[in-house]
This record gives structure tokens, C-alpha cells and sequence, in this order.
């Protein structure tokens, strides 16, 4: 008996993704746990309407889990302390680096190209490099032998 590999619905993990970096800029700016920013986000039906609620809800539980982890991941790449990095910037990099680490099934490329379009949609003007920039040094640290098998 087989089963039949699942269909992901990519707008709705793309709107998860959204809807995490806005959580978790929320979560660095108020220090709130991680159930509240949850709650806050389930009482407005617009914020979470066609979004992959299961995966937003893992992306948030599981970046704030390793909040620690994936911060020396990033720091050792970045030209200033993590805790000068806008919130926005940093929320994305975590999202990226924690989708590279405990998500294999995605192609290390579409978590970089996800991470630059979070960037141009709400990061400064041209974060999405800098995030390019940090997440391509993570993504050959993490996943070489698929990038070296792209070749």
C-alpha cells in the first residue's frame, strides 16, 4: 500500500511564510509568548484567510523554539551583532535558516527565493540582498550536496 504524496497548496505556504515574518517581528518587538501572538492572529479572520494555518503555526512554534540555534547560525555570517539587525530582517533570515535546517523536502532555492520576496515585501529597500546574501552562505553550509547536485 502506498500513499500518495501530499499536495501543498504553494499560496497558502506562501501566505504562511507572510504570516510568520509579521508574528515574529510582533514576538521580537513585545516579548509576547508564542500562544498569545498565535490568539491574536486567529481572532482576525482576514490575517489568516487562504494561509496555511498548520504550517504558519509549525514556522512560529519552531523558529521561537530555536530562536537561540538559529541566531549563532546567522551571527557568524552578519556584519554586525544579531541584535542590531531590524526585526524584520531578522524574522526573515530565522524563517530561512529554519526552513533550510528541519525542512529538506524544500528545494534550497525556493527557501532562499521565498526569503528574498519576504524581504522586497517588507523588508528596507534592499534587505533582500543582504538576505540573499546570509541565506545562499547558510544553504551551501546546510545542504551542499544538493546544491553540488544541481550542478
Amino acid at each position: 500500500m502506498s500513499t500518495a504524496p501530499v499536495k501543498i497548496n504553494k499560496r497558502a505556504r506562501i501566505k504562511a511564510r507572510r504570516s510568520t515574518v509579521q508574528a515574529l517581528y510582533q514576538y521580537f518587538l513585545t516579548g509576547k509568548d508564542v500562544a498569545d501572538v498565535i490568539a491574536e492572529f486567529e481572532s482576525d479572520k482576514h490575517t489568516l484567510a487562504k494561509t496555511d494555518v498548520d504550517y504558519f503555526k509549525h514556522l512560529l512554534r519552531g523558529t521561537i523554539k530555536s530562536n537561540d540555534e538559529l541566531d549563532a547560525q546567522i551571527s557568524k555570517l552578519l556584519d554586525r551583532p544579531v541584535d542590531e539587525l531590524d526585526a524584520i530582517e531578522r524574522a526573515i533570515l530565522h524563517i530561512g535558516c529554519y526552513e533550510l535546517q528541519h525542512h529538506i523536502e524544500i528545494p534550497w532555492r525556493v527557501v532562499v527565493n521565498e526569503s528574498i520576496e519576504l524581504a522586497k515585501l517588507f523588508g528596507a529597500e534592499e534587505s533582500h540582498k543582504y538576505i540573499n546574501g546570509i541565506l545562499d552562505k547558510v544553504a551551501r553550509e546546510l545542504r551542499s550536496t544538493e546544491i553540488n547536485g544541481n550542478r
